[in-house]
């Protein structure tokens, strides 16, 4: 009976360790399919290579940088990649005789992934990325979305290379240190209960991103599933922009987004988006002190999967920030008629509509 009892203890203690086991094997992502690596996607247009040997995959809009009076770096948000034409206005791009450059963030698209991502880590492509194609001393950075990301980290940590900056729809890390605890709960709670979780996960779990977006118990994210928190009016626009007989259909962008895999590109973005900063945008001082540049920050009240309370309380928290709330307009910002323009010239020329 003894032997019997110490079995099925083994029995049942293996079968413990084993289901661990299968449960940690679930929450490991597969390994990236690297571009250019055998059997992975193709490399298909220019990269640079970074100051690390990573590869940087660019798109160039406007005039040529030679001619160029304004360079602007432009930095995509979540789920999106270096095709993101939300600013490109090619009337005014000719004009103004702006150059604009976008890149695949790391892990999107035809980029080389970067395991290590942080703030800091963006801030340093950018610059990279602007010493490599030789933009000068100086340029223009644009961060939409989760392209915040670049924004705020080369405000922190390369202020000496900036001309100018403009946030639009920035998402807004939830644990910023000088928020109110009140006022990060409230906004917190009026995102649907999914990406409640889904946040929440990316920053106490980070190492559970992947399975909790994977797995079919729950629901995960609402904007990986494809049905974010947008305005009726963004519904509209997103029908324009991706509906039939557009130029590039939102299916195939989605396959060359993700084309190396989930982990290193929208998941990352979660983890680094929603973890723990190494700074508080809001204890940013003040990167032009004679004036000599702009920050714009844009934001629609009616922005579904951005509270605009916490835009507000920024703006208030650091006014040298010139703050735009556009009334009656969502996340999708820049495709509402006129913005496009409005966002360019008051950044490069301080003209205001």
């Amino acid at each position: 009976m003894k032997a019997h009892r110490q079995f099925a203890y083994r029995t049942a203690a293996l079968f413990f360790i084993g289901l661990l086991a299968w449960a940690y094997q679930n929450t490991l992502p597969p390994p990236p399919k690297l571009c250019g690596s055998p059997g992975g996607p193709l490399v298909t247009g220019p990269r640079v290579t970074l100051r690390d040997g990573r590869h940087l995959a660019y798109k160039e809009y406007g005039v040529s940088r030679d001619v160029a009076d304004y360079k602007i770096v432009f930095v995509h948000g979540f789920g999106s990649c270096r095709y993101d034409e939300s600013v490109f206005h090619p009337e005014l791009f000719e004009e103004l005789k702006i150059y604009m450059v976008t890149f695949d963030r790391p892990g999107y698209g035809e980029s080389d992934p970067d395991p290590n991502r942080t703030i800091r880590s963006t801030a340093l492509d950018i610059e990279d990325l602007a010493d490599r194609l030789e933009l000068g001393s100086k340029f223009y950075v644009i961060g939409y979305s989760m392209g915040q990301q670049g924004a705020w980290g080369s405000l922190k940590y390369i202020p000496h290379r900036l001309a100018g900056v403009a946030l639009i729809a920035p998402v807004v890390n939830y644990w910023w240190s000088s928020f109110p605890r009140n006022l990060t709960m409230e906004a917190y709670k009026l995102q649907p209960r999914q990406d409640q979780w889904a946040v929440g996960v990316s920053h106490y779990v980070p190492w559970l991103v992947y399975w909790w977006n994977t797995q079919k118990w729950f629901p995960g994210s609402s904007v990986i599933a494809g049905k974010p928190n947008f305005s009726a009016s963004d519904w509209k626009i997103l029908a324009k922009l991706y509906g039939e007989g557009s130029p590039t259909p939102r299916s195939v962008l989605k396959d060359y987004v993700q084309q190396q895999g989930l982990a290193e590109s929208i998941f990352r973005d979660m983890k680094v988006g929603f973890g723990k900063w190494e700074f508080d945008p809001m204890e940013i001082e003040k990167p032009f002190p004679n004036n000599e540049g702009r920050v714009h920050l844009w934001h629609g009240d009616e922005d579904g999967l951005v509270p605009v309370s916490l835009q507000r309380y920024i703006a208030k928290k650091l006014p040298w920030i010139h703050y735009h709330e556009l009334p009656g307009v969502g996340h999708l910002l820049p495709n509402y008629n006129g913005n496009k323009e409005a966002i360019l010239k008051s950044l490069l020329i301080g003209e205001y509509s």
